[in-house]
């Protein structure tokens, strides 16, 4: 086993490892570790197995291999701020929400504490 390979398979255990920890101590939702937990996993099968990557290259077009992994790690990086980035607007929404709504409730105990 070469190197790179080596390398591969640490990258995949190391990933796995800090999100099951992060899972563990609650400081990553569930919903946003499924993504990762999904790419390590890939990442150990390409490094056991890196003629997957060449036949899928074949399969694509590709020319070099290694294009079509960089190609697919910006989709992923891609799909995960495009994710973050819905998330952040719904949660903008919803504070919105609520600071009209805590707005009013202050309105209303005003009122209702003027003598």
């Amino acid at each position: 086993m070469t190197g790179v390979f080596l390398v591969g398979l640490i990258g995949a255990a190391t990933t796995l490892l800090l999100i099951g920890e992060l899972l563990r101590r609650r400081q990553l939702r569930e919903k946003y570790a499924v993504l990762w937990l999904l790419v390590a996993p890939a990442i150990a099968v390409l490094a056991l197995v890196p003629s997957l990557l060449d036949a899928a290259a074949d399969v694509v077009g590709v020319a070099d291999p290694v294009n079509l992994l960089l190609f697919l790690g910006v989709l992923v990086l891609l799909g995960v701020c495009l994710h973050l980035s819905w998330e952040c607007s719904r949660l903008e929404e919803e504070t919105r929400s609520l600071v009209e709504e805590v707005g009013l409730l202050r309105h209303r105990v005003d009122r209702l504490e003027r003598p």
